[in-house]
């Protein structure tokens, strides 16, 4: 008996050694386990940042852009708003994120054995499901995952996480890493923080959330794109009932609290136009690397773009632009203040922006520089001009209507956009003078001196065509398109703001009051006739060859706009002309964009220099050409050259077997006459200076082929 009993014995005592070693092996590897958890955090709390890093770490540029109204039109970039320092952050908005995301935040050390715990048991029910662990990350878990790791799912990573967590919450305070969460998280719609997710959705800053607000945006954090309040209200609603519960739950409201708080009554910011406008903000933006250096913080950008004329702008080109072809518009304030830009029928489709990127030659639109050179150098609207054939350098221009009108005035061949005439200004006042003229008004594009020139060959953008008219608006003060007013930090601080320049002046008023003139009748009477609005307008038509593009320039009340129209692939469109669609589209849109100014009449009637003032027999009539301009043959004409000393200088010779010898009107070169013919060398007195310097251009005798002005 007492063999049995030792050999009973036995047994137990080695289950019972072997289980005290299983205990000891446990504790031993608990221990190491815990010394090395210990010495990972230690190790991990060395080669944390410090605070200040961890706040300033590379988040990206948000960028929101106003229109004129203040509304917010477009929000580029991450969107971290301002950084909100713990104590101005409203309690309603932690309470809300600390009860849905993790209610034990201010009990555990970083990592939630509860939570751990719990979210082990749904993975078990839920074995088989294909389900990951949910519910164990904390708030500090989540911080670091967000600064330090990624989303990743992974055991390593899980690991690093809670060691990192733990090292957080030994060096840094449950406020400070609240105040990380808040600023850093990601609500959904490129908004990251509370702040810029408070902004987006609601319109104002953070720090005045209200509790039903708090809850919307506490609620977004578990699954941003399902409850955003912009894609599904419902849903985003729905959420925000679940965060008041719990934080009633948690006891961090009370029942009436959670009883008065209306989620149905807030209001959401309006969804900003996503179409068309973007344009004007593609457009606009990039100046801001010339304007501020500010390459981190969130910037408020407030532009000039009026949302009413820019949605009249678009519905213009659309119902007017033909089929298979597209449309842009700008239109300036007198200032320069871009209020609309059209770039194409659609954004979405295609974002290449024709109002400021393509060039396009602009036909007759062109010869507001032809007729302002001939108005600076002489002529008036009443002056008289012929329309008849005329040759230069084997160019032979045709007028639209294939016939000539004979004797007529300035202001009549502008307004039925005669080309014979255009042609003969340009020899008068000499091609590089008309360049010039050009570039002086904001042309950017390169322009050619080739007698065809007059007639608009030369490729421009619609926007330096709509400044240069905006100019002659503005009675001869240069006008510079800008888009962007002021630019501020998040927090209020301007960094940059608009000053309008009024020092450049382009041309005398009065040269300008008689392109006014001009471009008045070419509405009244002439090619404009369809952009009439019922109020003064003045403006210029332009269709290319083959009616490839069209154009349409005008004024009025202020506002100046700019029409094109064509096919992308330069092809002849059938019908299109200047004075058709790009006019009616210009109507439709004026008729909005003035419709709140008083009616401005344009000041035509202007004092006149002295010398346009003289009596014709006293006057003094010659070729502004600069020393360059070319008489219809194509030869030099009798302007002086001089060096950069003011010296006369020779002047290259055109032989008389270069010239067409068919037109009597053809002037011959002094060097090709007969030697008793040649003139005498000039005369160095009052009226060689004069020449010199220009001012022999209306003291000369009028060439033969320039009409003589009306008495």
């Amino acid at each position: 008996m007492a063999g049995s009993g030792k050999s009973k014995g036995a047994p137990r005592g080695r289950a019972k050694t072997w289980m005290l070693r299983g205990l000891k092996i446990g504790l031993a590897t608990a221990v190491a386990g815990l010394l090395a958890v210990v010495i990972a955090v230690v190790i991990a709390m060395q080669s944390l940042p410090s605070y200040d890093s961890l706040k300033s770490s590379p988040n990206g540029q948000m960028i929101r852009v106003h229109a004129a109204d203040g509304s917010v039109i477009v929000s580029l970039g991450p969107s971290f708003g301002q950084w909100m320092d713990y104590d101005r952050i409203p309690q309603v908005m932690v309470d809300a994120m600390v009860s849905t995301e993790d209610k034990r935040f201010y009990l555990h050390p970083g990592v939630d054995p509860i939570g751990m715990a719990r979210a082990a048991w749904v993975a078990v029910e839920n074995r088989g499901k294909g389900r990951r662990w949910q519910g164990a990350s904390t708030i500090t878990q989540q911080v670091t995952r967000n600064i330090f790791l990624n989303n990743s799912y992974s055991f390593g990573r899980k690991i690093r996480e809670m060691v990192l967590a733990l090292a957080l919450e030994r060096k840094f305070s449950k406020r400070q890493i609240l105040e990380l969460y808040l600023n850093k998280v990601y609500f959904g719609g490129g908004a990251y923080g509370i702040d810029a997710a408070s902004r987006k959705f609601f319109g104002h800053p953070a720090v005045t959330l209200s509790l039903p607000e708090a809850a919307i945006v506490a609620g977004l954090v578990k699954a941003p794109s399902s409850y955003s309040p912009t894609a599904d209200a419902d849903a985003a609603i729905g959420r925000a009932g679940v965060v008041l519960d719990l934080m009633q739950e948690n006891g961090v409201i009370s029942a009436s609290q959670r009883a008065d708080a209306d989620i149905q009554s807030v209001k959401l910011a309006p969804q900003a136009p996503q179409n068309s406008v973007r344009y004007f903000t593609d457009w606009a933006l990039p100046q801001l690397d010339l304007l501020i250096d500010e390459p981190n913080e969130p910037l408020e950008v407030y532009t000039t773009i009026d949302l009413g004329m820019q949605k009249a702008a678009t519905a213009a080109i659309q119902a007017n632009v033909p089929s298979g072809t597209q449309g842009a518009l700008v239109s300036l304030d007198r200032d320069g203040a871009v209020r609309a830009m059209v770039g194409g029928l659609d954004y979405v489709t295609s974002n290449y922006n024709r109002a400021t990127t393509a060039t396009r030659q602009p036909g007759s639109a062109w010869k507001i520089f032809v007729y302002m050179a001939a108005l600076e150098s002489g002529y008036t609207p009443d002056t008289g001009v012929t329309d008849e054939p005329v040759t230069i350098n084997g160019w032979s221009p045709r007028n639209s209507s294939g016939r000539f009108s004979g004797d007529i005035d300035i202001r009549t061949a502008f307004a039925y956009s005669i080309n014979t005439v255009a042609a003969k200004l340009g020899v008068e006042v000499g091609f590089p003078t008309v360049a010039d003229m050009a570039r002086r008004f904001g042309v950017t594009t390169p322009v050619n001196t080739h007698p065809s020139m007059v007639l608009g060959t030369s490729d421009v953008r619609l926007i330096d065509m709509t400044r240069a008219a905006a100019s002659i608006a503005r009675k001869g003060i240069a006008v510079t398109p800008y888009g962007i007013t002021k630019v501020t930090t998040a927090d209020g601080r301007l960094l940059y703001s608009h000053q309008d320049d009024t020092s450049r002046v382009l041309v005398a008023p009065w040269v300008a009051a008689g392109m006014t003139d001009l471009m008045q009748t070419a509405v009244s009477t002439g090619t404009g006739k369809a952009a009439q609005i019922g109020r003064p307008v003045a403006g210029k038509t332009g269709t290319t060859t083959s009616n490839k593009d069209g154009y349409f320039l005008g004024f009025s009340s202020g506002i100046t706009t700019g029409v094109w129209m064509g096919r992308d692939d330069a092809k002849s469109v059938g019908g299109l002309q200047g004075g058709r669609a790009p006019a009616h589209a210009f109507a439709d849109y004026m008729k909005v964009a003035v419709s709140k100014r008083p009616v401005e009449e344009f000041e035509t009637q202007v004092t006149l220099p002295e010398w346009q003032l003289e009596p014709d027999e006293e006057a003094y009539y010659g070729s502004p050409d600069n020393g360059m301009g070319g008489g219809m043959d194509g030869g030099t004409g009798g302007g002086m050259l001089v060096d950069e000393n003011g010296l006369p200088i020779e002047r290259p010779r055109t032989r008389s077997s270069d010239l067409d010898s068919d037109d009597p009107q053809m002037e011959v070169d002094p060097e090709d006459r007969p030697q008793q013919d040649r003139p005498q060398p000039p005369r160095i007195d009052q009226q060689w200076i004069d020449n010199v310097l220009g001012r022999d251009r209306q003291r000369q005798q009028q060439p033969a082929n320039r009409p003589t002005p009306n008495p």
